[in-house]
């Protein structure tokens, strides 16, 4: 009996605390392809968290049609409601659900200010733009430390605000969001 009530109590003291559930703030930073980032999510309810970011996106260009190859980092805003769908499922199941490790759905919106650029070319901007972007995604811990990876992939809307950089008229088009990244939350 006394070798029962051990293993039980051990059990409960090296178990998650948070056994299928949102975390109510969960603080990181990513990197990953392409750009780095720094984020929060806060739940809202037993399911949903919001996440806000603020990162640098990356961008690379080149072709035979220039003398060299290119490459910017530019500033990026991104709120996004995030609903983790299996993330009861994987409490249930004993499975590591610290940071919010579960899969999710997102409606990704993100803004793209003309701040500044840091380029390898001289006097390159970028237009400003904002997408809206449906994705789904999963973040996994790797073992049972702070840190983790997460990918998503969602197709969606981009409108480009052209007029503000000269242009004759803004531009609206597909957007896709593919990220892969590795993070560590606080």
């Amino acid at each position: 009996m006394l070798i029962c009530f051990f293993l039980i109590k051990s059990n409960l003291i090296f178990s998650q605390t948070n056994q299928g559930l949102i975390e109510k703030s969960v603080w990181g930073v990513q990197v990953g392809f392409p750009g780095f980032w720094v984020h929060n999510e806060s739940r809202i309810s037993e399911k949903f968290a919001l996440r806000s970011e603020a990162g640098l996106d990356m961008g690379f260009w080149g072709s035979d049609f220039y003398d060299n190859t290119g490459f910017l980092l530019t500033p990026v805003i991104t709120i996004e409601p995030r609903f983790y769908y299996n993330i009861y499922k994987r409490g249930e199941q004993r499975k590591w659900t610290k940071s919010n490790s579960a899969n999710f759905i997102t409606l990704k919106t993100s803004y793209h200010p003309d701040w500044f650029v840091l380029s390898n070319q001289k006097d390159f901007s970028v237009l400003q733009d904002l997408s809206v972007i449906p994705t789904w995604g999963m973040r996994r811990s790797i073992g049972k430390s702070n840190f983790n990876y997460e990918t998503g992939m969602g197709i969606g809307y981009r409108y480009i605000f052209a007029k503000s950089a000269g242009y004759l008229a803004n531009e609206s088009k597909v957007a896709a969001n593919l990220h892969l990244r590795i993070g560590y939350t606080f």
